[in-house]
């Protein structure tokens, strides 16, 4: 979602080692699959997935090539095959964000959508490059149909589960399963995401979504109770998969705290939403963001 958040956290060391000890793709040690990069810088631009033109856009105007990029896909919408091989051919990782809006959760676990699910499965397993999925984000906020006050956490729980387990029975072991939340905000009944955690056998990374909105906030009040209530559930890697700055907030300093506090908590990047009222907006924002980009590495471990 594109706004609210708040509160304070340390990070503990264990979480920080972790990381470099934290399984890679669907299940399988780290140590059998493709190295990571040091950093994951990611993006979302508008046409993505209709075009690969707003990412390269972004790249021309930052200096900046991406290493992940996100579109959002509807329920019953195809694998943008097209999409994620542009994203490979420019060394990046393809994040799908699946949204099952206005879709009975509890019918997907019934399998009424398992036709679905297993075309998606063979067409991603058939691209055989690494692909990120998350479903359903956001689900701890209000906002969406499959969120909080909509559908119940265990009914999310269960479609999430079975929606992996049908990727695994077709093979699809080149995805990763990122189990993606908002912030926690108490002002905005935003709570813990704990009751929608799918555990730990049915995701390999946590992603985190939140936005600056005023000159007043920083990285650990926006992220770290949130970071808090996520190592209390898993010391899966922690991406921050949806963020920006209002201009109104100061888009050249918080970009710098931005990354500063990916680095200090020892996450794997983050994913800057570049649309609308987010966009890098100024000489100064572009440079702050070519500058974190250039000098940014996770911590040594």
């Amino acid at each position: 979602m594109r706004p609210t958040r708040i509160v304070p956290i340390g990070v503990a060391l264990l979480a920080v080692i972790a990381i470099s000890l934290a399984v890679g793709l669907g299940g399988k040690p780290a140590a059998s699959l493709p190295r990571m990069p040091e950093a994951y810088l990611g993006m979302f631009a508008a046409p993505s997935p209709q075009s690969y033109a707003g990412v390269t856009a972004f790249t021309a105007t930052t200096g900046v090539s991406p290493s992940v990029v996100l579109y959002y896909s509807g329920w019953l919408e195809a694998f943008k095959t097209s999409f994620a091989a542009a994203a490979v051919k420019h060394d990046a990782v393809p994040l799908v964000q699946i949204d099952p809006n206005h879709i009975s959760l509890g019918a997907i676990v019934a399998g009424q959508y398992d036709a679905y699910l297993r075309s998606y499965a063979t067409s991603v397993r058939a691209f055989g490059a690494r692909v990120i999925l998350s479903f359903g984000h956001e689900m701890n906020g209000t906002w969406y149909s499959w969120g909080c006050g909509h559908t119940s956490p265990a009914v999310f729980v269960a479609a999430w589960r079975h929606i992996v387990t049908v990727f695994r029975q077709q093979g699809a072991d080149n995805v990763t399963w990122m189990w993606t939340v908002n912030v926690m905000r108490k002002r905005g009944n935003i709570p813990s995401p704990a009751p929608w955690w799918p555990g730990s056998s049915y995701v390999n990374w946590v992603g985190i979504d939140g936005y600056y909105t005023k000159p007043s906030w920083a990285f650990a009040p926006l992220f770290g109770p949130t970071i808090k209530a996520v190592r209390a559930l898993t010391i899966d890697p922690i991406l921050i998969s949806e963020t920006g700055v209002t201009p109104a907030a100061g888009q050249p300093d918080k970009i710098a705290d931005l990354f500063a506090g990916v680095h200090a908590y020892g996450l794997l990047g983050f994913v800057w939403f570049d649309v609308r009222g987010w966009r890098l907006s100024s000489p100064a924002a572009i440079a702050a963001y070519r500058q974190g980009a250039n000098t940014y590495k996770r911590p040594a471990l």
